[in-house]
C-alpha cells in the first residue's frame, strides 16, 4: 500500500508495506519524516489523519488495511485546526466556478460509450462546453494519430539533419538567433516551460481546465506541432482521469500563444507543481499522476512549444461565455414578453410585415418569438383581452424595439459562434510543421486578435440585453410609467417593495459596462520588441466571462419583478 499525505502544504509519498499496521504508526512515520522538511511535530497525539475528499477522520485505532485504500490522498491535520481551511480546500472563486445546467440535446461528436473523438477538425463550442462537466471521455482519432506520427518524422528528420530551426535548434523570442547545441536540445523544451510558468491569480477551476486541456488536444490533432504521439497520449489519458494542473486565471497577453496558462497546463503534466483530481484534489502533481497510473510528460526537441503555442486559454473560456450568451438571449426574449403583457402594451409592432421590411436574420427571429409568447394572432391571453381596445398607440422603445435591439444580440451570438467554431479546429503552431511540403515555416496563427476582438463584440452585444431588461424593470417598479403600485407592493412606506432589487440589477448593469471596454484596442510590447503587437485577448475572454456571470444573476432579479406584477 502506498498513500500520498499532505503535511503542511508538503506532500509526502509513505509506502506502508504491512498494512496491518494501526493509523498512529503513519501518523508517527510522518512526523519523523517532518523533520527533514523543517516541520518539528511535537506530539504525534496532537494530530489526525483526514481524507482530503471527504470529511472523514480516521480513528488512531484502526489497521491502515481496513480504512484506506492504495494511492489515497489524506491530509495529516491538527485536532484544534480542523474546522480551518486546508490548501487542498482552496476557497472557490465565483468568477471562475460558477456553472450552469447544459442542454443535453446539444451534445455532439458522441458515440454510445459517452465518447467525444478529437481530431483537428470538428469540435464545436456547445461539445467542448460539455467536456468540462467530466462526464465524457475523450478519444483520438485514428487519423489524427496517424498525422502526428508523420509531423514528428519529419521534424526528428530534421533535428537529425542539424538544420537550425526556430524554437527546435533555436532560442525564443528575442533568442531566435542563438544556436543550441544538439545534446541541449531536450532541455531546451523543458527551460522553456519552466520559465513561462509566470501566472498569477486563482487557478481556473475543474471545469474550465478541463476545456482547455480538451481544446489543447484538439489542435495537436491537427499535425502541425510536431509533437510525439506518446505525449499526445498522456493528454488523453489526463483528461479522460480529471488529472488537472494548477492554471492561474492571469498572465497571458493573447500573442504568442496563451504562453503562461499553457505552460501551467504542461509542467502540471510534467509531474510538477500541483495538480487536481477527483480523489486527491489539489496536491503534488507527480503523486496525482502516479496514482491514476499516468507517466508525465517526457519533451523532446519542440514539444514544449507545441504544447504552449495557441490560443486554447481564451478560446476555451470563450467558448463558455458563448454557450452562456446563448442562453442569456433566449431569456431576454420571454423576459420582454413578461413585460409587455404586464405593461398592457401591444404586440402589432412584431407584426410579420414590419420585420420583413428590415429582414436581418436576428431581428426577423425575435420578432417571430414575441409572437408566438403572446399568441399574436391567435389566441391571446386575458390580460391581452382586457385592453384590447385601450387608446394607446405605441409603447416605449424598451417594449416596442425588442426585435431590432435583441435582434443584433443573437446575431452576435452567432457570429462570435461561428468565430471560435473555427478557432476550436485551428493550427496554432510556430513554426507549423508542414507534412507535405516537408518543411518547417515560421508564422503567426498564435496570435488571439480573430478570438479577442470577437468577444470583445460579445461583451457589448449581451450587455445590452441587460440594458434593456433594466429599464423594462424601471417601467415596472415605477407608477409614472404604469397602473401598477410603485415598486410592486400594497400599502407602499411601509413596505419599500421591490425598491433596493431595481437598484441592484441597475448596480449589475453599470458594471458590465465597465466590462464592454474593448481591452483589444490595447497592445504592450513584450519579449524586447520581437513581439510588439499582442491582443490581450486572455482578458478579453475573461471579461466577457464575468459579464454573462453577472447577467445570469441580473435575470434572477428581474423574473422575481416580473413574477410579482
Amino acid at each position: 500500500m502506498k498513500v500520498y499525505v499532505n503535511v503542511e502544504n508538503v506532500w509526502m509519498a509513505v509506502h506502508c508495506a504491512e498494512g496491518n499496521k494501526p493509523i498512529s504508526w503513519l501518523i508517527q512515520e510522518l512526523a519523523e519524516r517532518s523533520k527533514d522538511i523543517g516541520v518539528d511535530i511535537l506530539k504525534s497525539e496532537d494530530y489526525i489523519l483526514k481524507a482530503t475528499k471527504q470529511d472523514i477522520l480516521y480513528n488512531t485505532r484502526d489497521n491502515m488495511a481496513d480504512v484506506l485504500e492504495d494511492k489515497q490522498f489524506l491530509i495529516l491535520a491538527k485536532k484544534e485546526s480542523l474546522k480551518k481551511t486546508i490548501f487542498t480546500d482552496l476557497p472557490e472563486n465565483k468568477l471562475i466556478a460558477d456553472t450552469l445546467k447544459f442542454n443535453d440535446l446539444s451534445i455532439q461528436k458522441l458515440n454510445e460509450q459517452g465518447t467525444v473523438i478529437l481530431n483537428g477538425q470538428s469540435l464545436t463550442t456547445d461539445t467542448l462546453w460539455q467536456l468540462s462537466t467530466g462526464n465524457f471521455k475523450v478519444q483520438i482519432s485514428e487519423d489524427a494519430l496517424s498525422r502526428v506520427k508523420q509531423s514528428r518524422k519529419l521534424l526528428d528528420d530534421i533535428v537529425t539533419q542539424n538544420k537550425v530551426v526556430y524554437g527546435v535548434s533555436t532560442g525564443f523570442g528575442k533568442f531566435a538567433r542563438v544556436v543550441i547545441a544538439k545534446e541541449d536540445l531536450d532541455q531546451l523544451q523543458v527551460n522553456l516551460i519552466e520559465s513561462h510558468c509566470a501566472g498569477v491569480g486563482q487557478p481556473l477551476s475543474p471545469e474550465r481546465t478541463r476545456m482547455m486541456l480538451a481544446l489543447r488536444i484538439n489542435v495537436l490533432c491537427k499535425g502541425y506541432s510536431g509533437i510525439t504521439v506518446r505525449n499526445l497520449l498522456v493528454l488523453q489519458k489526463a483528461f479522460n482521469a480529471s488529472c488537472l494542473p494548477w492554471i492561474p486565471e492571469k498572465g497571458t497577453v493573447g500573442a504568442s500563444g496563451d504562453l503562461a496558462p499553457l505552460s501551467h497546463l504542461a509542467v502540471g503534466l510534467m509531474g510538477k507543481g500541483m495538480m487536481w483530481s477527483p480523489k486527491s484534489g489539489w496536491a503534488n502533481a507527480s503523486h496525482v499522476m502516479e496514482a491514476n497510473g499516468i507517466e508525465t510528460l517526457k519533451l523532446g526537441p519542440k514539444e514544449g512549444l507545441a504544447l504552449i503555442n495557441g490560443t486554447q486559454f481564451i478560446a476555451s473560456l470563450g467558448s463558455e461565455a458563448v454557450q452562456r450568451a446563448k442562453q442569456i438571449a433566449l431569456q431576454a426574449d420571454v423576459a420582454a414578453a413578461l413585460t409587455l403583457e404586464a405593461l398592457q402594451g401591444t404586440s402589432r409592432a412584431f407584426d410579420e410585415a414590419i420585420h420583413e421590411a428590415r429582414p436581418h436574420k436576428g431581428q426577423l427571429a425575435v420578432a417571430k418569438r414575441l409572437r408566438a409568447l403572446l399568441q399574436y394572432g391567435a389566441d391571446p391571453s386575458e390580460i391581452t383581452q382586457s385592453h384590447r381596445n385601450c387608446d394607446r398607440v405605441q409603447d416605449a422603445y424598451t417594449l416596442r424595439c425588442c426585435p431590432q435591439v435583441h435582434g443584433i444580440a443573437h446575431d452576435t451570438v452567432e457570429f462570435v459562434n461561428n468565430i471560435l467554431n473555427v478557432e476550436l479546429n485551428s493550427a496554432t503552431d510556430n513554426p507549423m510543421v508542414l507534412i507535405d511540403r516537408g518543411e518547417t515555416i515560421s508564422g503567426g496563427n498564435f496570435h488571439g486578435e480573430y478570438p479577442a476582438k470577437a468577444l470583445d463584440y460579445l461583451a457589448i452585444g449581451v450587455h445590452e440585453l441587460a440594458s434593456m431588461s433594466e429599464r423594462r424593470i424601471e417601467r415596472l417598479c415605477n407608477p409614472s410609467y404604469s397602473d401598477l403600485p410603485a415598486f410592486l407592493v400594497q400599502d407602499g412606506g411601509l413596505n419599500s417593495g421591490f425598491m433596493i432589487p431595481h437598484c441592484t440589477a441597475a448596480a449589475l448593469v453599470s458594471e458590465n459596462k465597465g466590462l464592454c471596454h474593448p481591452s483589444s484596442v490595447d497592445s504592450l510590447s513584450t519579449s524586447a520588441g520581437q513581439e510588439d503587437h499582442v491582443s490581450m485577448g486572455g482578458w478579453a475572454a475573461r471579461k466577457v466571462f464575468i459579464a454573462c456571470c453577472l447577467i445570469f444573476d441580473f435575470f434572477i432579479y428581474q423574473y422575481f419583478v416580473y413574477c410579482s406584477c
